[in-house]
């Protein structure tokens, strides 16, 4: 046993007290359900893959800043005409054209160059906004359906608790009838066979609501988050998204590539223009001989267009034409997903009407008919247990409609839209 001095004790137990008062103002901050809109706003503050977005726009906008300034000035030392040979040979004082050399040399590009070089600049941070963009509507989207598939996932599993609870009464009924002996005693295991039933959709949909859940925690960060309120009610107005379809994040950011390969062929011209270089340098010798001042300007001469310049030039044209291209395509796909979901909604919709308005009622009925049959004697268990079985699947699979409609609704509405409720 290990005996702590009284003030060591004292400070270990505020350390604890401490410890449990920050855990106690942490953790409430994630106690609260999420509604909808409270996921979709924690995911935004929260999804490291946007946090990264972020850092690469910043860092896109930082490097404009230099895109078209100067390059740095050259300090330039040395020696010249140091003897090596003859008889003045290894002396610095002997000869009169040792000479030591400080100078500087600033080079400047053409004009042209600089400005493609800040038009560069640009489109790389319009690429990195529009990928900003596009994860941002990915990270929406993701957190948007793991709230939905959670809140449907939650809303089936109490379903199927109801019907197992429902049973209770029908497993009373097989007693009584046991012991009055106007039921066989195999009918006994009906009950129990249903309820194993249960438990196996029970089982799938529990799996179901975990990866959900934890769907739902990889965007919002919290490790165990829970839903409340209802899904948003969203309108679909094709006329609308068929209009907007060129604003979409996908396009925005495929004519941001088209502003880089545009300007990538402005920087390919402007290598045919000639760069400029100054250089200005100080030399000093043996004083009986004097100091020695120099001035040189340097120019590039793009004399051999045909085989470097153009080729360049020629490639970049090219890609700029394929990036043209490549939007033609996305453009066309995207017209054609929205043709597709839009489909997909429409069938969900007239499913989920059909689950409402005739199916769900007609196996209600039947097995409020089939429950009275079975009281009355004129029908066995098993029957009546099916019944009750086919009236829980209609409505179990009512939700699974219900839950179609929302995240079509969802889907269409933040890939080719603003979300609107």
């Amino acid at each position: 046993m290990i005996i702590m001095p009284r003030r060591a004790r004292q400070r270990l137990f505020l350390a604890i007290g401490a410890a449990a008062l920050m855990i106690e103002s942490v953790a409430p901050a994630w106690a609260d359900p999420l509604t909808y809109d409270q996921a979709l706003a924690r995911a935004a503050a929260n999804a490291p893959s946007l946090k990264a977005r972020a850092a690469t726009t910043a860092g896109a906008r930082s490097s404009a800043i230099a895109a078209d300034r100067l390059p740095d000035p050259t300090l330039d030392l040395g020696f010249q005409n140091f003897p090596v040979t003859g008889p003045n040979a290894g002396s610095f004082t002997r000869d009169d054209f040792t000479t030591a050399t400080i100078g500087f040399s600033q080079m400047f590009p053409n004009l042209a160059k600089r400005h493609a070089r800040a038009a560069r600049a640009t489109a790389d941070i319009g690429v990195a906004e529009a990928d900003e963009l596009v994860e941002g509507r990915n990270v929406r989207l993701e957190t948007a359906l793991a709230w939905i598939d959670l809140y449907y996932g939650e809303r089936r599993l109490r379903q199927l608790d109801l019907l197992d609870a429902s049973l209770d009464d029908l497993q009373k009924t097989v007693t009584a009838r046991l012991a009055s002996g106007s039921a066989r005693p195999s009918q006994a295991l009906e009950p129990e066979q249903l309820r194993a039933a249960i438990a196996d959709r029970r089982a799938e949909m529990v799996a179901v609501v975990a990866q959900a859940r934890a769907r739902l925690a990889r965007y919002t960060g919290d490790p165990d988050p829970q839903v409340s309120g209802d899904p948003p009610v969203l309108d679909v107005n094709p006329v609308r998204l068929r209009a907007g379809i060129d604003a979409l994040p996908a396009l925005r950011a495929q004519d941001a590539r088209i502003a880089v390969a545009d300007a990538d062929v402005r920087l390919a011209r402007a290598d045919k223009r000639p760069d400029w270089k100054v250089g200005v340098s100080y030399g000093r010798r043996d004083p009986r001989y004097g100091d020695m001042a120099s001035v040189g300007v340097s120019i590039d001469l793009p004399l051999f267009a045909g085989r470097r310049q153009n080729p360049r030039i020629d490639a970049s044209e090219s890609t700029a034409r394929g990036s043209r291209f490549d939007r033609e395509a996305l453009r066309n796909e995207l017209l054609a997903a929205l043709e597709a979901d839009l489909a997909d909604y429409t069938l969900y919709r007239a499913r989920l009407r059909n689950a409402r308005e005739v199916l769900v009622p007609l196996a209600r009925r039947r097995a409020e008919l089939d429950r009275d049959s079975y009281a009355a004697g004129k029908l066995d268990l098993g029957s009546a247990l099916l019944s009750t079985l086919a009236l829980a699947e209609a409505e179990v699979e009512a939700l699974n409609r219900e839950a179609d409609v929302a995240r079509a609704a969802i889907r269409i509405n933040i890939i080719y839209g603003e979300e609107r409720s």
